[in-house]
């Protein structure tokens, strides 16, 4: 016993010391309690998939146990309220994508906080396109064809799955039917986990939501991703143009993911976890799984993520503003 208490003293030296100089360790810059990170969208879905292959990474470089606890419901609000009044000790972050942080506050006309001041950006990991996909019942078989059932089976009118409420989906349903001449209708979920089981029942003949919320039913042959977004075919989907091959332009600028903290948090541990955020991603095993879900793995340091989360934010105030859109 006395041998094995040596051992992992000289491991924890070891370790201790690998570490540069200037970057405290855990202990200094956080809490010894266990960080929770926070998604605001339920069991199963993309975000909450990402998130729980993050911790297991995290967990390992940052020494301290790290747990994802869901609280979902209206686009990530409930999580960010809930971010907003936590503790600002390094013991609590939101993994979350651009609807909650860019979007939502746009849209909703009290959404109870303001990024600027009520967070603090704490490193980024990758970038994303949204898809149009159809249902097993829907016979299309390219976004072409989907135009063109809707026209002769439906008589223009047809219903589109989103993930949340005034969400990214729900302003890209808006530009495609008014590009297509289609009266194409939102049909709002709490998370994409709900939206693509009805979608995989044929009660929705299509949805609008990330790719790596497609993905895996996408290569079971179980649902169609016809088209995407951004300015690039995605590698986990080279067979699947981008709207703007198919003459649609305008869709290339690309969500992102990333951490926040409660504003307040010390800059010792925003510092330290964006270091083990990029170790985690440094991993070819995590890299290619962020791959495989259709992700751009792209790191950003606390600065970086909130430059771009102020960029996407300009953005989509303006496609908001031209949509005639009024906050609810």
């Amino acid at each position: 016993m006395a041998f094995f208490s040596r051992r992992r003293l000289l491991a924890c030296a070891a370790a201790a010391t690998a570490l540069p100089a200037t970057v405290p360790t855990w202990a200094q810059v956080g809490s010894s309690k266990t960080l929770r990170v926070l998604v605001g969208f339920p069991p199963g879905g993309g975000t909450d998939v990402i998130g729980r292959l993050l911790a297991e990474g995290l967990r390992e470089r940052l020494g301290t146990n790290v747990v994802v606890e869901n609280r979902p419901g209206a686009g990530g609000q409930i999580a960010a309220l809930a971010l907003k009044s936590g503790p600002a000790d390094g013991s609590l972050l939101f993994l979350t994508h651009d609807h909650t942080i860019s979007i939502l506050p746009q849209v909703v006309r009290n959404a109870g906080f303001e990024p600027e001041r009520d967070f603090v950006a704490a490193g980024g990991f990758a970038t994303f396109v949204n898809a149009f996909a159809v249902s097993p019942g829907t016979p299309a078989t390219g976004f072409a064809q989907y135009v063109e059932w809707v026209k002769r089976q439906q008589g223009g009118k047809s219903a589109v799955g989103i993930p949340a409420p005034a969400s990214t989906p729900e302003f890209l349903v808006k530009l495609l039917a008014q590009r297509h001449g289609l009266d194409l209708v939102s049909a709002p979920y709490r998370g994409s986990a709900p939206m693509i089981a009805d979608m995989l029942g044929n009660q929705i003949p299509a949805g609008i939501g990330s790719v790596q919320d497609f993905i895996e039913n996408h290569r079971a042959g179980k649902l169609r991703v016809v088209a995407v977004l951004g300015n690039q075919r995605q590698a986990a989907l080279p067979d699947v143009p981008t709207f703007a091959e198919l003459g649609m332009g305008g869709f290339e600028d690309t969500p992102y993911y990333g951490f926040y903290a409660p504003a307040g948090t010390p800059e010792a541990f925003l510092t330290r976890f964006s270091q083990a955020l990029a170790q985690v991603l440094a991993r070819p095993q995590v890299r290619e799984q962020l791959i495989a879900m259709g992700l751009t793995v792209d790191f950003m340091t606390p600065a970086q993520l909130a430059e771009r989360e102020r960029a996407y934010t300009r953005v989509w105030k303006r496609i908001i503003q031209d949509s005639g859109f009024t906050p609810q």
